[in-house]
Protein backbone atom coordinates (compact mmCIF):
# COMPACT_ATOMS: atom_id res chain seq x y z
CA UNK A 1 0.00 0.00 0.00
CA UNK A 2 3.01 2.25 0.67
CA UNK A 3 6.13 2.26 -0.28
CA UNK A 4 8.35 1.23 2.35
CA UNK A 5 10.98 3.72 2.39
CA UNK A 6 8.53 6.65 2.48
CA UNK A 7 8.21 8.08 6.59
CA UNK A 8 5.00 8.48 7.32
CA UNK A 9 3.04 11.61 8.68
CA UNK A 10 0.01 12.03 10.68
CA UNK A 11 -0.89 14.40 7.15
CA UNK A 12 -0.49 11.42 4.98
CA UNK A 13 -2.15 9.24 6.66
CA UNK A 14 -5.27 11.84 7.02
CA UNK A 15 -5.40 12.19 3.25
CA UNK A 16 -5.49 8.34 2.66
CA UNK A 17 -8.19 8.09 4.82
CA UNK A 18 -9.99 10.93 2.85
CA UNK A 19 -9.13 9.16 -0.50
CA UNK A 20 -10.31 5.76 1.15
CA UNK A 21 -13.32 6.98 2.77
CA UNK A 22 -15.76 4.41 0.35
CA UNK A 23 -14.00 1.68 0.64
CA UNK A 24 -14.58 -0.41 4.14
CA UNK A 25 -11.64 -2.82 3.68
CA UNK A 26 -8.75 -0.16 2.61
CA UNK A 27 -10.17 1.54 5.78
CA UNK A 28 -9.17 -1.42 7.98
CA UNK A 29 -5.70 -1.62 6.25
CA UNK A 30 -5.04 1.93 6.93
CA UNK A 31 -6.19 1.54 10.58
CA UNK A 32 -3.66 -1.44 11.08
CA UNK A 33 -0.99 0.85 9.66
CA UNK A 34 -2.28 3.74 12.36
CA UNK A 35 -1.88 1.53 15.05
CA UNK A 36 1.44 -0.26 13.59
CA UNK A 37 3.28 3.46 13.65
CA UNK A 38 2.06 4.31 16.65
CA UNK A 39 -0.22 7.30 15.18
CA UNK A 40 -3.32 5.12 17.16
CA UNK A 41 -2.90 8.12 20.38
CA UNK A 42 -3.52 10.92 17.56
CA UNK A 43 -7.64 10.68 18.49
CA UNK A 44 -7.73 13.10 14.97
CA UNK A 45 -7.13 10.17 12.92
CA UNK A 46 -9.04 7.54 14.82
CA UNK A 47 -12.01 10.45 14.51
CA UNK A 48 -11.69 10.48 10.84
CA UNK A 49 -11.53 6.64 11.03
CA UNK A 50 -15.02 6.42 12.49
CA UNK A 51 -16.67 9.05 10.91
CA UNK A 52 -15.82 7.01 8.09
CA UNK A 53 -16.66 3.82 9.13
CA UNK A 54 -20.00 5.02 10.14
CA UNK A 55 -20.52 6.50 6.70
CA UNK A 56 -20.01 2.97 4.62
CA UNK A 57 -22.08 1.25 7.87
CA UNK A 58 -19.28 -0.92 9.22
CA UNK A 59 -20.80 -0.14 12.88
CA UNK A 60 -19.79 -2.85 14.17
CA UNK A 61 -15.95 -2.47 13.32
CA UNK A 62 -16.54 1.49 14.23
CA UNK A 63 -17.71 0.69 17.78
CA UNK A 64 -14.19 -1.60 17.86
CA UNK A 65 -12.26 1.51 16.99
CA UNK A 66 -14.24 3.73 19.54
CA UNK A 67 -13.88 1.49 22.65
CA UNK A 68 -10.12 1.73 21.59
CA UNK A 69 -9.96 5.15 22.13
CA UNK A 70 -8.99 6.93 25.23
CA UNK A 71 -11.47 8.77 26.69
CA UNK A 72 -13.58 9.84 23.36
CA UNK A 73 -14.76 13.42 22.82
CA UNK A 74 -18.64 13.47 22.87
CA UNK A 75 -18.51 14.30 19.47
CA UNK A 76 -17.71 11.12 18.98
CA UNK A 77 -20.33 9.58 21.11
CA UNK A 78 -22.34 11.35 18.57
CA UNK A 79 -20.99 9.98 15.74
CA UNK A 80 -21.60 6.49 16.90
CA UNK A 81 -25.14 7.69 18.01
CA UNK A 82 -25.95 8.47 14.24
CA UNK A 83 -24.62 5.61 12.67
CA UNK A 84 -26.18 3.56 14.78
CA UNK A 85 -29.43 5.41 13.68
CA UNK A 86 -28.91 5.23 10.46
CA UNK A 87 -28.25 1.63 10.15
CA UNK A 88 -31.22 0.76 11.85
CA UNK A 89 -29.58 -0.67 15.09
CA UNK A 90 -31.39 1.24 17.97
CA UNK A 91 -30.83 -1.47 20.54
CA UNK A 92 -26.88 -0.82 20.19
CA UNK A 93 -27.93 2.71 20.55
CA UNK A 94 -29.80 2.28 23.95
CA UNK A 95 -26.66 0.71 25.21
CA UNK A 96 -24.66 3.25 24.21
CA UNK A 97 -26.41 5.68 25.85
CA UNK A 98 -26.53 3.32 29.35
CA UNK A 99 -22.64 3.29 29.01
CA UNK A 100 -22.80 6.90 28.22
CA UNK A 101 -24.46 7.35 31.89
CA UNK A 102 -22.57 5.19 33.30
CA UNK A 103 -19.02 6.64 32.96
CA UNK A 104 -20.60 10.05 33.65
CA UNK A 105 -20.26 11.10 30.32
CA UNK A 106 -22.30 14.64 29.91
CA UNK A 107 -24.66 14.35 26.93
CA UNK A 108 -24.83 18.03 24.47
CA UNK A 109 -27.78 19.05 22.51
CA UNK A 110 -26.72 16.97 19.65
CA UNK A 111 -27.06 13.50 21.56
CA UNK A 112 -30.89 13.60 22.49
CA UNK A 113 -32.08 13.72 18.60
CA UNK A 114 -30.14 10.39 17.56
CA UNK A 115 -31.07 8.89 20.86
CA UNK A 116 -34.67 9.56 20.54
CA UNK A 117 -34.67 8.92 17.05
CA UNK A 118 -33.57 5.25 18.15
CA UNK A 119 -35.97 4.68 20.85
CA UNK A 120 -38.84 5.65 18.04
CA UNK A 121 -37.26 3.15 15.83
CA UNK A 122 -36.84 0.38 18.94
CA UNK A 123 -40.95 1.37 19.25
CA UNK A 124 -40.61 0.77 23.19
CA UNK A 125 -42.48 3.60 24.65
CA UNK A 126 -42.00 3.15 28.18
CA UNK A 127 -38.64 4.11 27.26
CA UNK A 128 -39.21 6.90 25.27
CA UNK A 129 -40.67 8.35 28.55
CA UNK A 130 -37.85 7.52 30.08
CA UNK A 131 -35.65 8.88 28.06
CA UNK A 132 -38.19 12.39 28.37
CA UNK A 133 -36.81 12.32 32.04
CA UNK A 134 -33.67 12.36 30.74
CA UNK A 135 -33.69 15.06 28.46
CA UNK A 136 -35.97 17.03 30.98
CA UNK A 137 -33.09 16.71 33.60
CA UNK A 138 -30.36 17.52 31.88
CA UNK A 139 -32.26 20.96 30.79
CA UNK A 140 -32.38 20.23 26.63
CA UNK A 141 -36.24 19.76 26.28
CA UNK A 142 -36.42 23.72 25.52
CA UNK A 143 -34.03 23.19 22.35
CA UNK A 144 -36.33 23.21 19.09
CA UNK A 145 -34.60 19.90 17.58
CA UNK A 146 -34.83 17.64 20.37
CA UNK A 147 -38.13 18.96 21.42
CA UNK A 148 -39.01 18.32 17.89
CA UNK A 149 -37.62 14.67 17.64
CA UNK A 150 -39.79 13.74 20.93
CA UNK A 151 -42.80 14.81 19.36
CA UNK A 152 -42.47 12.70 16.55
CA UNK A 153 -41.33 9.78 18.69
CA UNK A 154 -44.60 10.37 21.09
CA UNK A 155 -46.72 10.52 17.36
CA UNK A 156 -44.91 7.15 16.13
CA UNK A 157 -45.99 5.42 19.18
CA UNK A 158 -49.42 6.57 18.88
CA UNK A 159 -49.67 8.93 21.93
CA UNK A 160 -51.60 11.72 20.27
CA UNK A 161 -51.82 13.92 23.34
CA UNK A 162 -48.74 13.98 24.31
CA UNK A 163 -47.33 14.90 21.45
CA UNK A 164 -49.98 17.60 20.44
CA UNK A 165 -49.11 18.51 24.52
CA UNK A 166 -45.24 18.77 23.84
CA UNK A 167 -45.57 20.76 20.59
CA UNK A 168 -47.90 22.91 21.99
CA UNK A 169 -45.82 23.84 25.17
CA UNK A 170 -42.41 24.51 23.15
CA UNK A 171 -41.18 28.54 23.63
CA UNK A 172 -40.53 28.85 19.96
CA UNK A 173 -42.34 27.07 16.89
CA UNK A 174 -40.38 27.92 13.82
CA UNK A 175 -41.06 26.32 10.52
CA UNK A 176 -39.14 23.92 10.51
CA UNK A 177 -40.80 22.67 13.54
CA UNK A 178 -44.31 22.88 11.97
CA UNK A 179 -43.42 20.98 8.70
CA UNK A 180 -41.41 18.26 11.10
CA UNK A 181 -45.10 17.98 13.23
CA UNK A 182 -46.97 18.15 10.22
CA UNK A 183 -44.56 15.22 8.20
CA UNK A 184 -44.82 12.91 11.09
CA UNK A 185 -48.81 13.15 11.27
CA UNK A 186 -49.32 12.28 7.75
CA UNK A 187 -46.66 9.74 7.76
CA UNK A 188 -48.21 7.80 10.98
CA UNK A 189 -51.70 8.33 9.57
CA UNK A 190 -53.23 11.29 11.19
CA UNK A 191 -53.72 13.31 8.69
CA UNK A 192 -57.12 15.08 9.78
CA UNK A 193 -54.31 16.37 12.33
CA UNK A 194 -52.02 17.57 9.64
CA UNK A 195 -54.53 19.02 8.09
CA UNK A 196 -55.94 20.73 11.64
CA UNK A 197 -52.23 21.62 12.23
CA UNK A 198 -51.65 23.48 8.97
CA UNK A 199 -54.78 25.60 9.58
CA UNK A 200 -53.33 26.69 12.81
CA UNK A 201 -50.15 27.40 10.90
CA UNK A 202 -51.30 29.36 8.72
CA UNK A 203 -53.36 31.19 12.19
CA UNK A 204 -50.30 31.71 13.11
CA UNK A 205 -49.56 33.76 10.41
CA UNK A 206 -46.31 31.38 10.08
CA UNK A 207 -45.46 31.10 5.86
CA UNK A 208 -45.85 27.47 4.77
CA UNK A 209 -42.84 26.68 2.23
CA UNK A 210 -42.85 23.36 -0.83
CA UNK A 211 -42.12 21.03 2.20
CA UNK A 212 -45.14 21.70 3.84
CA UNK A 213 -46.90 21.52 0.64
CA UNK A 214 -45.87 18.18 -0.27
CA UNK A 215 -46.66 16.96 3.57
CA UNK A 216 -50.67 18.71 2.46
CA UNK A 217 -51.26 17.30 -0.30
CA UNK A 218 -50.23 13.63 0.77
CA UNK A 219 -52.24 14.56 3.94
CA UNK A 220 -55.64 15.19 0.94
CA UNK A 221 -54.50 12.20 -0.78
CA UNK A 222 -54.97 10.18 2.24
CA UNK A 223 -58.12 11.98 3.17
CA UNK A 224 -59.40 11.73 0.02
CA UNK A 225 -59.73 15.56 -0.05
CA UNK A 226 -59.22 16.61 -3.41
CA UNK A 227 -60.51 20.10 -3.19
CA UNK A 228 -58.85 21.03 0.27
CA UNK A 229 -55.50 19.72 -1.91
CA UNK A 230 -55.84 21.59 -4.86
CA UNK A 231 -57.21 24.72 -3.05
CA UNK A 232 -53.65 24.44 -0.78
CA UNK A 233 -51.01 24.04 -4.18
CA UNK A 234 -53.12 27.16 -5.56
CA UNK A 235 -52.60 29.32 -2.82
CA UNK A 236 -49.08 28.13 -2.68
CA UNK A 237 -49.19 28.82 -6.94
CA UNK A 238 -50.59 32.21 -5.78
CA UNK A 239 -47.54 33.01 -2.93
CA UNK A 240 -44.83 32.27 -5.18
CA UNK A 241 -43.81 29.20 -3.43
CA UNK A 242 -41.75 27.24 -5.48
CA UNK A 243 -43.71 24.24 -6.84
CA UNK A 244 -40.83 21.83 -7.84
CA UNK A 245 -41.40 18.26 -9.45
CA UNK A 246 -41.33 17.13 -5.93
CA UNK A 247 -44.61 19.05 -5.44
CA UNK A 248 -46.15 18.09 -8.54
CA UNK A 249 -45.23 14.25 -8.00
CA UNK A 250 -47.29 14.54 -4.32
CA UNK A 251 -49.92 16.51 -6.60
CA UNK A 252 -49.91 13.68 -8.95
CA UNK A 253 -50.74 11.16 -6.20
CA UNK A 254 -53.54 13.04 -4.76
CA UNK A 255 -55.59 13.25 -7.74
CA UNK A 256 -55.01 9.65 -7.99
CA UNK A 257 -55.29 8.44 -4.31
CA UNK A 258 -58.65 10.46 -4.38
CA UNK A 259 -59.72 8.46 -7.71
CA UNK A 260 -59.43 11.09 -9.72
CA UNK A 261 -57.53 9.34 -12.76
CA UNK A 262 -58.58 11.31 -15.91
CA UNK A 263 -57.32 14.30 -14.12
CA UNK A 264 -54.28 13.00 -12.57
CA UNK A 265 -53.11 11.88 -16.58
CA UNK A 266 -54.13 15.47 -17.51
CA UNK A 267 -51.62 16.66 -14.92
CA UNK A 268 -49.23 14.20 -15.87
CA UNK A 269 -48.98 14.77 -19.94
CA UNK A 270 -48.45 18.53 -19.38
CA UNK A 271 -45.70 18.15 -16.71
CA UNK A 272 -42.80 19.66 -17.89
CA UNK A 273 -40.16 17.45 -16.40
CA UNK A 274 -41.13 14.11 -15.39
CA UNK A 275 -38.88 11.71 -13.25
CA UNK A 276 -39.43 8.00 -12.45
CA UNK A 277 -41.55 9.16 -9.25
CA UNK A 278 -43.72 10.46 -11.58
CA UNK A 279 -44.30 7.34 -13.82
CA UNK A 280 -44.47 5.34 -11.26
CA UNK A 281 -47.02 7.54 -9.13
CA UNK A 282 -49.38 7.23 -12.15
CA UNK A 283 -48.65 3.58 -12.57
CA UNK A 284 -48.99 2.66 -8.95
CA UNK A 285 -52.03 4.95 -9.17
CA UNK A 286 -54.19 3.78 -12.02
CA UNK A 287 -53.32 -0.11 -10.25
CA UNK A 288 -54.87 0.89 -7.14
CA UNK A 289 -58.31 2.31 -9.03
CA UNK A 290 -58.36 -0.77 -11.21
CA UNK A 291 -57.48 0.60 -14.48
CA UNK A 292 -55.04 -2.25 -15.14
CA UNK A 293 -54.62 -1.86 -18.63
CA UNK A 294 -53.72 1.80 -18.62
CA UNK A 295 -51.28 1.16 -15.71
CA UNK A 296 -49.46 -1.60 -17.72
CA UNK A 297 -49.48 0.34 -21.25
CA UNK A 298 -47.95 3.08 -19.24
CA UNK A 299 -45.05 0.74 -18.18
CA UNK A 300 -44.49 -0.17 -21.89
CA UNK A 301 -44.91 3.66 -22.34
CA UNK A 302 -41.89 4.17 -19.69
CA UNK A 303 -39.76 1.44 -21.04
CA UNK A 304 -39.38 2.56 -24.76
CA UNK A 305 -38.62 6.08 -22.98
CA UNK A 306 -35.11 4.41 -22.12
CA UNK A 307 -36.48 5.30 -18.07
CA UNK A 308 -35.25 2.63 -15.87
CA UNK A 309 -38.17 1.57 -13.65
CA UNK A 310 -37.27 1.03 -9.89
CA UNK A 311 -38.96 -0.91 -7.50
CA UNK A 312 -42.11 0.84 -6.67
CA UNK A 313 -42.35 0.42 -10.73
CA UNK A 314 -42.52 -2.79 -10.45
CA UNK A 315 -44.87 -2.66 -7.36
CA UNK A 316 -48.08 -0.62 -9.42
CA UNK A 317 -47.43 -3.68 -12.28
CA UNK A 318 -47.82 -6.41 -10.25
CA UNK A 319 -50.82 -4.85 -8.38
CA UNK A 320 -52.25 -4.06 -11.81
CA UNK A 321 -52.13 -7.40 -12.57
CA UNK A 322 -52.96 -8.39 -9.33
CA UNK A 323 -56.27 -6.38 -9.26
CA UNK A 324 -57.07 -7.66 -12.60
CA UNK A 325 -56.56 -11.53 -12.27
CA UNK A 326 -53.78 -11.32 -14.99
CA UNK A 327 -51.67 -14.63 -13.74
CA UNK A 328 -49.30 -14.82 -16.47
CA UNK A 329 -48.96 -11.17 -17.26
CA UNK A 330 -47.57 -11.33 -13.19
CA UNK A 331 -45.74 -13.98 -13.38
CA UNK A 332 -43.75 -12.73 -16.24
CA UNK A 333 -42.97 -9.17 -15.23
CA UNK A 334 -42.54 -10.75 -11.53
CA UNK A 335 -39.33 -12.82 -13.99
CA UNK A 336 -38.60 -9.97 -15.64
CA UNK A 337 -37.91 -8.23 -12.51
CA UNK A 338 -35.55 -11.24 -11.04
CA UNK A 339 -33.82 -11.43 -14.63
CA UNK A 340 -32.64 -7.69 -14.47
CA UNK A 341 -30.52 -8.97 -12.05
CA UNK A 342 -29.85 -5.19 -10.42
CA UNK A 343 -29.27 -5.26 -6.75
CA UNK A 344 -32.00 -2.19 -6.51
CA UNK A 345 -34.24 -4.04 -7.98
CA UNK A 346 -34.15 -7.67 -5.70
CA UNK A 347 -37.85 -8.19 -5.62
CA UNK A 348 -39.18 -7.09 -1.88
CA UNK A 349 -41.48 -8.39 0.09
CA UNK A 350 -44.21 -6.39 -0.94
CA UNK A 351 -43.25 -8.03 -4.20
CA UNK A 352 -43.64 -11.46 -3.07
CA UNK A 353 -47.33 -9.74 -1.36
CA UNK A 354 -48.35 -9.03 -4.97
CA UNK A 355 -47.67 -12.23 -6.38
CA UNK A 356 -49.13 -14.08 -3.25
CA UNK A 357 -52.38 -11.92 -3.56
CA UNK A 358 -52.56 -12.39 -7.76
CA UNK A 359 -51.68 -16.03 -7.28
CA UNK A 360 -54.41 -16.24 -4.15
CA UNK A 361 -57.62 -13.95 -5.76
CA UNK A 362 -57.45 -16.04 -8.88
CA UNK A 363 -58.39 -19.20 -6.96
CA UNK A 364 -54.49 -20.51 -6.95
CA UNK A 365 -54.59 -20.93 -3.45
CA UNK A 366 -52.10 -23.74 -3.24
CA UNK A 367 -49.67 -22.76 -5.69
CA UNK A 368 -49.60 -19.26 -3.64
CA UNK A 369 -48.40 -21.48 -0.64
CA UNK A 370 -45.85 -23.13 -2.35
CA UNK A 371 -44.67 -19.37 -3.97
CA UNK A 372 -44.30 -18.86 -0.32
CA UNK A 373 -42.43 -21.96 0.66
CA UNK A 374 -40.14 -21.17 -2.20
CA UNK A 375 -39.20 -17.65 -1.40
CA UNK A 376 -35.83 -16.15 -1.34
CA UNK A 377 -36.88 -14.52 2.01
CA UNK A 378 -39.00 -14.92 5.13
CA UNK A 379 -42.71 -14.56 4.29
CA UNK A 380 -43.90 -11.95 7.03
CA UNK A 381 -47.45 -11.06 8.26
CA UNK A 382 -47.93 -8.69 4.82
CA UNK A 383 -47.32 -12.18 2.34
CA UNK A 384 -49.14 -14.27 4.74
CA UNK A 385 -52.15 -11.90 5.52
CA UNK A 386 -52.70 -11.86 1.72
CA UNK A 387 -52.92 -15.65 1.37
CA UNK A 388 -55.39 -15.46 4.51
CA UNK A 389 -57.60 -12.49 2.64
CA UNK A 390 -57.34 -15.19 -0.65
CA UNK A 391 -58.77 -18.44 1.53
CA UNK A 392 -61.41 -15.45 2.82
CA UNK A 393 -62.39 -14.52 -0.41
CA UNK A 394 -62.83 -18.23 -1.76
CA UNK A 395 -64.02 -19.46 1.76
CA UNK A 396 -61.52 -22.17 1.95
CA UNK A 397 -61.35 -23.20 5.40
CA UNK A 398 -58.87 -25.94 5.63
CA UNK A 399 -55.68 -23.86 4.21
CA UNK A 400 -57.23 -20.69 5.84
CA UNK A 401 -56.76 -22.32 9.39
CA UNK A 402 -53.49 -23.16 8.40
CA UNK A 403 -52.16 -20.02 7.71
CA UNK A 404 -54.35 -18.20 10.26
CA UNK A 405 -52.36 -20.67 13.28
CA UNK A 406 -49.06 -18.91 12.00
CA UNK A 407 -49.78 -15.63 11.91
CA UNK A 408 -51.83 -15.97 15.25
CA UNK A 409 -48.19 -17.37 16.39
CA UNK A 410 -46.22 -14.59 14.64
CA UNK A 411 -48.89 -11.86 15.11
CA UNK A 412 -51.25 -12.53 17.93
CA UNK A 413 -52.20 -8.85 18.78
CA UNK A 414 -53.37 -8.20 15.08
CA UNK A 415 -57.08 -8.51 15.09
CA UNK A 416 -57.57 -8.41 11.48
CA UNK A 417 -56.68 -11.81 10.96
CA UNK A 418 -58.44 -13.52 13.40
CA UNK A 419 -61.65 -11.62 11.90
CA UNK A 420 -60.74 -13.07 8.72
CA UNK A 421 -60.83 -16.38 9.69
CA UNK A 422 -63.83 -15.49 11.49
CA UNK A 423 -65.33 -14.76 8.53
CA UNK A 424 -64.23 -17.83 6.79
CA UNK A 425 -65.81 -19.59 9.21
CA UNK A 426 -69.01 -17.85 9.62
CA UNK A 427 -69.55 -17.78 5.80
CA UNK A 428 -69.29 -21.60 5.88
CA UNK A 429 -71.86 -21.32 9.03
CA UNK A 430 -68.97 -23.13 11.16
CA UNK A 431 -70.42 -21.01 14.33
CA UNK A 432 -69.13 -23.19 16.85
CA UNK A 433 -65.80 -22.14 14.78
CA UNK A 434 -66.44 -18.38 14.76
CA UNK A 435 -67.56 -18.64 18.63
CA UNK A 436 -63.76 -20.23 19.85
CA UNK A 437 -61.65 -17.49 17.52
CA UNK A 438 -63.63 -14.57 19.13
CA UNK A 439 -62.97 -16.61 22.82
CA UNK A 440 -59.52 -16.78 21.66
CA UNK A 441 -59.42 -13.01 20.51
CA UNK A 442 -60.90 -12.38 24.00
CA UNK A 443 -57.98 -14.19 25.59
CA UNK A 444 -55.47 -13.15 24.31
CA UNK A 445 -56.40 -9.54 25.03
CA UNK A 446 -57.22 -8.74 20.62
CA UNK A 447 -59.08 -6.08 19.47
CA UNK A 448 -60.54 -5.70 15.90
CA UNK A 449 -59.67 -2.42 14.22
CA UNK A 450 -62.65 -0.21 14.61
CA UNK A 451 -64.18 0.62 11.11
CA UNK A 452 -64.74 4.36 9.99
CA UNK A 453 -65.33 6.00 6.82
CA UNK A 454 -64.77 9.80 5.99
CA UNK A 455 -66.15 11.97 3.10
CA UNK A 456 -65.76 15.51 2.55
CA UNK A 457 -67.43 18.53 2.26
CA UNK A 458 -67.44 22.20 2.46
CA UNK A 459 -63.82 22.30 3.41
CA UNK A 460 -64.38 19.35 6.14
CA UNK A 461 -63.67 15.76 6.57
CA UNK A 462 -66.89 14.06 8.41
CA UNK A 463 -66.33 10.45 9.93
CA UNK A 464 -68.57 7.82 10.64
CA UNK A 465 -68.48 4.75 12.46
CA UNK A 466 -71.17 2.09 12.26
CA UNK A 467 -73.92 3.32 14.20
CA UNK A 468 -72.95 6.65 14.34
CA UNK A 469 -75.34 9.11 16.16
CA UNK A 470 -72.75 12.05 16.85
CA UNK A 471 -72.73 14.12 13.45
CA UNK A 472 -75.30 16.85 13.75
CA UNK A 473 -77.00 15.50 10.79
CA UNK A 474 -77.39 11.91 12.16
CA UNK A 475 -81.76 12.62 12.02
CA UNK A 476 -81.41 13.29 8.33
CA UNK A 477 -78.41 10.78 7.59
CA UNK A 478 -80.73 8.17 8.96
CA UNK A 479 -83.76 9.76 7.28
CA UNK A 480 -82.31 9.61 4.34
CA UNK A 481 -81.02 5.92 4.73
CA UNK A 482 -84.38 4.60 4.98
CA UNK A 483 -85.51 6.09 1.89
CA UNK A 484 -82.86 4.85 -0.18
CA UNK A 485 -83.05 1.08 1.44
CA UNK A 486 -86.80 0.97 0.21
CA UNK A 487 -86.02 2.37 -3.34
CA UNK A 488 -83.26 -0.25 -3.83
CA UNK A 489 -85.11 -3.46 -2.14
CA UNK A 490 -87.67 -2.36 -4.68
CA UNK A 491 -85.04 -2.64 -7.53
CA UNK A 492 -83.42 -6.23 -6.22
CA UNK A 493 -81.46 -5.12 -3.83
CA UNK A 494 -81.66 -8.16 -0.81
CA UNK A 495 -78.85 -7.76 2.25
CA UNK A 496 -76.11 -10.08 2.82
CA UNK A 497 -76.82 -11.18 6.26
CA UNK A 498 -74.72 -14.57 5.97
CA UNK A 499 -71.70 -13.24 7.85
CA UNK A 500 -73.29 -11.39 10.35
CA UNK A 501 -73.39 -12.67 14.22
CA UNK A 502 -75.49 -16.01 14.07
CA UNK A 503 -77.26 -15.59 17.29
CA UNK A 504 -79.05 -12.62 16.23
CA UNK A 505 -83.10 -12.27 14.31
CA UNK A 506 -82.72 -11.18 11.33
CA UNK A 507 -84.41 -7.93 11.59
CA UNK A 508 -81.49 -7.14 13.97
CA UNK A 509 -78.99 -8.61 11.20
CA UNK A 510 -80.27 -6.16 8.62
CA UNK A 511 -80.35 -3.31 11.11
CA UNK A 512 -76.63 -4.17 11.56
CA UNK A 513 -75.64 -3.80 8.13
CA UNK A 514 -77.62 -0.62 7.34
CA UNK A 515 -75.66 1.23 9.73
CA UNK A 516 -71.71 0.24 8.32
CA UNK A 517 -70.15 3.23 8.25
CA UNK A 518 -70.09 3.60 4.35
CA UNK A 519 -73.96 3.84 3.84
CA UNK A 520 -73.81 6.51 6.33
CA UNK A 521 -71.00 8.60 4.58
CA UNK A 522 -72.72 8.10 0.98
CA UNK A 523 -75.99 9.00 2.77
CA UNK A 524 -74.52 11.95 4.19
CA UNK A 525 -72.98 12.98 0.67
CA UNK A 526 -76.24 12.82 -1.54
CA UNK A 527 -77.79 15.41 1.79
CA UNK A 528 -74.58 17.55 0.87
CA UNK A 529 -72.97 16.74 -2.33
CA UNK A 530 -73.33 19.07 -5.18
CA UNK A 531 -75.28 17.39 -8.04
CA UNK A 532 -73.54 15.90 -10.89
CA UNK A 533 -70.44 15.64 -8.50
CA UNK A 534 -69.00 12.24 -7.25
CA UNK A 535 -69.08 11.36 -3.93
CA UNK A 536 -65.60 10.23 -2.21
CA UNK A 537 -65.67 8.01 0.45
CA UNK A 538 -62.70 6.61 2.07
CA UNK A 539 -62.59 3.38 3.97
CA UNK A 540 -60.01 2.46 6.56
CA UNK A 541 -60.56 -1.12 6.04
CA UNK A 542 -61.65 -3.84 3.41
CA UNK A 543 -65.74 -2.42 2.35
CA UNK A 544 -68.01 -5.72 3.35
CA UNK A 545 -69.57 -7.42 0.38
CA UNK A 546 -73.10 -5.64 1.46
CA UNK A 547 -72.47 -2.61 1.14
CA UNK A 548 -70.35 -2.99 -1.87
CA UNK A 549 -73.91 -3.97 -3.46
CA UNK A 550 -75.41 -1.17 -1.82
CA UNK A 551 -72.86 1.15 -3.33
CA UNK A 552 -73.90 -0.31 -6.80
CA UNK A 553 -77.53 0.19 -6.38
CA UNK A 554 -77.44 3.68 -5.26
CA UNK A 555 -75.08 4.71 -7.62
CA UNK A 556 -78.35 3.18 -10.27
CA UNK A 557 -80.80 4.92 -8.06
CA UNK A 558 -79.34 8.43 -8.36
CA UNK A 559 -77.48 8.29 -10.86
CA UNK A 560 -74.48 9.70 -9.07
CA UNK A 561 -71.20 8.36 -9.06
CA UNK A 562 -69.69 6.81 -6.02
CA UNK A 563 -65.89 6.77 -5.30
CA UNK A 564 -65.08 4.29 -2.52
CA UNK A 565 -61.31 3.64 -1.66
CA UNK A 566 -60.85 0.75 0.94
CA UNK A 567 -57.75 -0.72 2.63
CA UNK A 568 -56.91 -2.81 -0.44
CA UNK A 569 -58.24 -0.63 -3.81
CA UNK A 570 -60.57 1.95 -5.52
CA UNK A 571 -64.21 1.00 -6.64
CA UNK A 572 -65.67 3.59 -8.79
CA UNK A 573 -69.61 2.59 -8.70
CA UNK A 574 -70.97 4.18 -12.15
CA UNK A 575 -74.95 3.35 -13.26
CA UNK A 576 -75.26 0.02 -10.81
CA UNK A 577 -71.54 -1.50 -11.93
CA UNK A 578 -68.21 -1.40 -9.91
CA UNK A 579 -64.43 -0.82 -11.67
CA UNK A 580 -63.39 -3.77 -10.07
CA UNK A 581 -66.03 -5.69 -11.79
CA UNK A 582 -66.01 -8.35 -8.79
CA UNK A 583 -62.53 -9.10 -9.09
CA UNK A 584 -61.77 -7.45 -5.17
Amino acid sequence: MLAKQTPLTKQMLSELLRASSSKPKQLKKIHAVVIRTGFSEKNSLLTQLLENLVLVGDMCYARQVFDEMPKPRIFLWNTLFKGYVRNQLPFESVLLYKKMRDLGVRPDEFTYPFVVKAISQLGVLPCGVSLHAHVLKNGFECLGIVATELVMMYMKFGELSSAEFLFESMQVKDLVAWNAFIAVCVQTGNSAIALEYFNKMCADAVQFDSFTVVSMLSACGQLGSLDIGEEIYDRARKEEIECNIIVENARLDMHLKCGSTEAARVLFDDMKQRNVVSWSTMIVGYAMNGDSGEALALFTMMQNEGLRPNYVTFLGVLSACSHAGLVNEGKRYFSLMVRLNDKNLEPRKEHYACMVDLLGRSGLLEEAYEFIKKMRVEPDTGIWGALLGACAVHRDMILGQKVADVLVETAPDIGSYHVLLSNIYAAAGKWDCVDKVRSKMRKLGTKKVAAYSSVEFDGKIHFFNRGDISHPQSKAIYEKLDEILKKIRNMGYVPDTGSVFHDVEMEEKESSLSHHSEKLAIAFGLINGRAGHPIRVMKNLRTCDDCHVFSKFVSRLTSREIIMRDKNRFHHFRNGICSCKEFW
